[in-house]
């Protein structure tokens, strides 16, 4: 049983290794498959990214937060989920904490995060 494991978990690390770093606080868009019936489409969730849980293991998954009409909606996702297609890094975020939860008590401009600034 664990070497079916290991080998599933070898297939999928390759896939981990395509996507980019990122970090709580970052703005990021997950295409993720919908299978609807017989039919197969990519369905888009972009939003902040709350919290990656168990990072640098096989169960690590990550938690993305956006508002769809005025309600939060959140998705966790497994990081090796074949269901993933791609992630996007679309905005880096500066943030002084791992853990955004408090993110889930604001709205507006109270919600808002500042933008990164890169220097090379």
């Amino acid at each position: 049983m664990s070497e079916l494991i290991k080998f599933v978990e070898a297939e999928y690390k390759e896939l981990r290794a395509s996507f980019p770093s990122f970090k709580a606080g970052d703005t990021i868009n997950v295409h993720v498959k919908i299978k609807e019936g017989n039919k197969e489409r990519v369905q888009q969730f972009q939003g902040t990214v709350i919290q990656r849980k168990n990072v640098n293991t096989n169960g690590e998954t990550f938690t993305v937060r956006k508002i769809s009409n005025g309600i939060g909606v959140e998705r966790i996702f497994p990081i090796l989920s074949p269901s993933i297609e791609k992630i996007e890094l679309l905005r880096e975020g500066r943030v002084r904490r791992a853990r955004l939860f408090y993110l889930r008590g604001r709205q507006g401009k109270a919600a808002k995060i500042r933008k990164k600034i890169r220097t090379s």
